[in-house]
């Protein structure tokens, strides 16, 4: 199998996503029963901090019969100590496969043409595909479906927001961006969106119409890692769009929530909502264990066991 690398929602096709899921169910069923690194290793490296990510890859690697190796920028200096041409070059010849959480996304771009081995993005400030494909499996397993939904995405158009309007381009979904216009998504990336979307990708000023018998409502926090310049601003920008009891009631009776997480409750979202009998928002933190067990596995052995 030739090398391949997840950068985005859409570097793997409609059908490698849907074998995805259905590979994430059947691993999440029999958490150690497929060991594709067979004793090999994978470099997690991290220039932002993280809970999730640090602790789905770590457990992830390991039950997949790896050996999780946790790496700093402090250790590496990302394109200043070392170029990353170089710290890709080694790190290929130590490790079966790169995780990267970090800021520019062009590093990581970078890190993977330089790399012999698969490279996972687990975050940039463009996108954060892992999370959407933990977030597509928790509305797969809760609704048996994805095409046909509308989700409406409530907030920041930041990268979470982004990697959404990527998987627009992959399913029959309504996808909401509601927003006010100073925190649009990226124009160029949500152009692109409107053009190659299955289905329909709408921005939406009013918070009410944006949750209007919505299947899925979804917020992230307001000003994201190294934005917290931004923070005050988005809070009076932004409120209106806070996931509340009056929102979820406009939604569709069985809709469900998400929220990435780390939550600032009581901004974005409050804890009636996100505590509440429509949450699945700690399914959906567990969920990126399993998304990211069969995206590493896709990228090692395939999409079949």
């Amino acid at each position: 199998m030739s090398k391949r690398d997840f950068l985005t929602v859409t570097d793997f096709t409609r059908s490698e996503l849907d074998s995805l899921f259905d590979l994430a169910v059947r691993m999440k069923r029999n958490r150690s029963g497929l060991r594709p690194f067979g004793g090999g290793s994978a470099a997690l490296v991290f220039k932002k901090p993280s809970l999730r990510t640090r602790a789905s890859f770590d457990v992830g690697v390991h039950e997949l019969g790896g050996h999780p190796m946790y790496i700093t920028d402090q250790e590496i200096g990302l394109g200043k100590r070392e170029s990353v041409y170089d710290i890709a070059q080694v790190l290929s010849r130590f490790v079966r496969l790169i995780m990267i959480r970090t800021f520019e996304h062009s590093e990581v771009e970078e890190l993977a043409a330089a790399a012999t081995v698969p490279v996972v993005n687990g975050l940039t400030n463009s996108y954060h595909p892992c999370q959407i494909i933990a977030d597509l499996l928790t509305v797969y397993e809760h609704k048996g479906h994805i095409d046909g939904l509308t989700i409406s995405y409530l907030g920041d158009g930041n990268n979470v927001a982004h990697s959404w309007l990527k998987a627009a381009e992959r399913y029959d979904i309504t996808l909401r961006i509601g927003t006010v216009a100073e925190n649009d998504p990226d124009p160029e990336i949500l152009d692109h969106a409107r053009t190659h979307a299955i289905g329909r990708v709408e921005v939406v000023r009013e918070p009410l119409a944006a949750a209007d018998g919505a299947d899925v409502l979804y917020t992230d926090v307001w000003a994201s890692m190294g934005q917290k310049d931004r923070a005050e601003e988005n809070r009076r920008r932004l409120a209106a769009f806070q996931i509340n009891e009056e929102l979820l009631a406009a939604a569709a009776q069985d809709a469900i929530v998400l929220h990435c997480l780390p939550a600032n409750r009581g901004e974005e979202i409050t804890d009636a909502v996100m505590d509440g009998p429509q949450s699945r928002v700690f399914d959906e933190a567990e969920n990126r264990l399993h998304a990211q067990k069969a995206i590493m596995h896709a990228l090692l052995a395939g999409f079949d066991e």
